[in-house]
């Protein structure tokens, strides 16, 4: 099942299509899905008691209509004999390397990716993961925090303090924060700080010691474990990966 770019087809009831998708499976075909093709195979009914991913600004989506199902975002491919699903639209080069693989040696996947310019090294889809936090959530109190959290992200805060930014009782901050936006308050504000630290480190020359105290971590190492834990690479291999190239900066004085 192929990416869908536009609308909400994979959304809709297929009943033909997912009768067919049946029927192959059944037969001993490989089912596979890029991105929103794996709501497809949900409704299929494929992906009962499977682990499963999807784009990951999909997983929202895919936890509302299949909350029931084991889905991994982080995950770029889930491969299983019978049946794979692959993260991003471009996740189909994976997804086409992965079949390949199944029955040529590596050595010849290797020589592939050379020829066609692919990375067939081990890749995670959090490698790529963006924070981008709802904010038409519709209530105000959230919202106000929000802001107040996306101003003073550096700054240590209590849920207390952030009750009080809110003008809630902290219970109801806890309650309505992770109904709204899906994180609780202090999950959310490791979310911006690690995503500020990834901006820095694409494109500034700052110390790995320097973007830990510019996002709000005193402990070096307090920061690589969490940054780590949320994206599967060290600071240095993100900025290594993702970083822009700094060239040396030309001396006036030799023209």
């Amino acid at each position: 099942m192929p990416p869908i770019l536009e609308g909400d087809a994979y959304l809709s009831a297929q009943p033909e299509l997912c009768r067919t998708l049946r029927d192959w499976h059944a037969a001993g075909t490989v089912v596979c899905s890029v991105c929103a093709g794996a709501f497809l195979l949900a409704q299929a009914g494929l992906l009962e008691g499977r682990r499963a991913t999807t784009h990951w600004q999909l997983e929202a989506e895919f936890r509302a209509h299949y909350p029931h199902l084991a889905l991994d975002t982080d995950a770029l491919l889930v491969p299983e004999a019978d049946l794979v699903t692959a993260g991003g639209v471009m996740a189909w080069m994976d997804l086409g390397l992965h079949l390949v693989a199944r029955h040529v040696p590596p050595s010849v996947v290797q020589a592939l990716g050379r020829f066609l310019v692919i990375d067939t090294g081990e890749r995670q889809q959090r490698y790529y993961r963006a924070f981008t936090p709802e904010m038409a959530h519709g209530d105000r109190a959230i919202l106000r925090l929000q802001h107040h959290l996306h101003t003073h992200f550096t700054r240590r805060q209590t849920t207390a303090e952030m009750a009080a930014a809110a003008g809630l009782g902290e219970r109801t901050l806890m309650r309505r924060f992770r109904q709204a936006t899906g994180f609780g308050p202090g999950e959310y504000l490791q979310q911006l700080r690690l995503q500020r630290a990834r901006e820095l480190l694409e494109n500034r020359r700052d110390s790995v010691e320097q973007v830990a105290l510019a996002v709000g971590y005193e402990d070096t190492s307090a920061f690589r474990k969490m940054f780590i834990k949320h994206t599967g690479l060290t600071p240095g291999q993100h900025r290594a990966r993702f970083g822009k190239s700094f060239l040396p900066r030309a001396n006036p004085c030799l023209g």
